[in-house]
């Protein structure tokens, strides 16, 4: 497997992490969350020699899916997000791409996952994990094989994402945190959609023994 992550500028200010994820044997590749640049995330897959199989969204805010129409446009793939993030992909008040300041997008999911479907790559398997907060239809995506999930906005370095937008629930995200991420192996590397990657065992006392990250 290999795993590169890019930086990619949005409208909002701080860079939106989108991670291109290849199977060597099978060459499919899968891009998660690809907020904006498209020709920087294209020169990777061309760098990589893949073939896009799948455009994964953890959820469905402008700054994650800003570069998804033009992505697909031109190298394929299916788009997918959770069912309850789908209108998102089509409603500026959910997607908040007005209140960002972007252009309106306007897409449709090739299809609609739910908590404990399974993607794959070649050999590689993800299995989706519904974790919303953020929005109500935030997803995460974890692979046991290789140790590591991909967060979106509900897991940060030491904190969370934003709960006071449409959608969004500060319960909801508290309890997809406590009873979904944290009950993964310690060693789990979190790659979150905004900021460094860190590992589940680092995060657990923020939640579990109310105690601030140790950076």
């Amino acid at each position: 497997m290999i795993l590169k992550v890019l930086k990619i500028n949005t409208w909002v200010g701080e860079p939106t992490n989108c991670y291109i994820v290849l199977d060597e044997e099978s060459k499919e590749l899968m891009v998660v969350d690809p907020g904006g640049e498209v020709d920087k995330i294209v020169q990777m897959i061309d760098i990589l020699k893949g073939n896009l199989k799948y455009i994964y969204l953890t959820h469905c805010h402008g700054d994650h899916i800003g570069g998804v129409h033009e992505l697909q446009e031109r190298c394929g793939g299916k788009i997918l997000i959770h069912r309850f993030d789908a209108e998102g992909l089509y409603n500026p008040e959910i997607s908040l791409t007005d209140y960002l300041g972007m252009n309106l997008i306007k897409l449709e999911a090739d299809s609609r996952i739910d908590d404990g479907d399974l993607i794959h790559l070649g050999e590689l398997e993800f299995k989706v994990l519904h974790t919303p907060g953020h929005t109500i239809g935030g997803s995460s995506l974890y692979c046991e094989k290789e140790h590591f999930v991909f967060t979106g906005d509900t897991l940060f370095r030491g904190t969370w994402g934003r709960t006071d937008l449409p959608t969004s629930s500060f319960p909801d995200i508290i309890n997809s945190i406590i009873e979904k991420l944290l009950k993964l192996p310690d060693d789990t590397i979190v790659y979150p959609g905004h900021g460094k990657s860190t590992m589940i065992e680092l995060e657990k006392p923020i939640y579990l023994e109310l105690k601030p990250r140790k950076f």
